[in-house]
């Protein structure tokens, strides 16, 4: 991991604790573990998820999501095939994002929480990018 100069050292140090970035990993696709998990165990749920966003096919767009979330989650905490892991799991995000959070389409206290979780999705797109621009240096090492 990269900590520059301008850091404090104590800062320095966390930031170079070798554990650190494994672990930011696995909590980087927690949720997508857990979804995709809960998916395969209840199938049918899935189903009816994807069903419920509008999401047809609606088996499809369930194995598609199992697959992602379970196989993406994995590249991107072994640190391999990163781009492919994080990329998959970012654009499932941005489907889901759009299909769920449609907040140009609501009033009041839903719009509310439409904004915020749209939002919090773009974050998260965010840090798998970011995890695939470090993984990029990290082979350039």
């Amino acid at each position: 991991m990269y900590a520059k100069a301008d850091n404090p050292r104590w800062v320095r140090a966390i930031l170079s604790w070798s554990w650190l970035l494994p672990i930011s990993r696995i909590a980087l696709v927690s949720a997508f573990l857990i979804g995709g998990i809960q998916k395969l165990i209840d199938f049918s749920g899935a189903i009816a998820e994807q069903a419920h966003f509008g999401l047809q096919p609606a088996w499809m767009w369930a194995v598609a999501a199992v697959i992602v979330e379970l196989g993406g989650s994995v590249l991107v905490i072994v640190g391999r095939w990163v781009w492919l892991g994080a990329g998959g799991l970012g654009v499932l995000t941005a489907i889901a994002m759009f299909a769920a959070n449609d907040f140009w389409a609501k009033a009041g206290h839903d719009r509310f929480i439409a904004v915020n979780d749209f939002f919090e999705h773009m974050g998260l797109i965010a840090g798998l990018v970011l995890v695939s621009v470090l993984s990029l240096h990290e082979q350039g090492k």
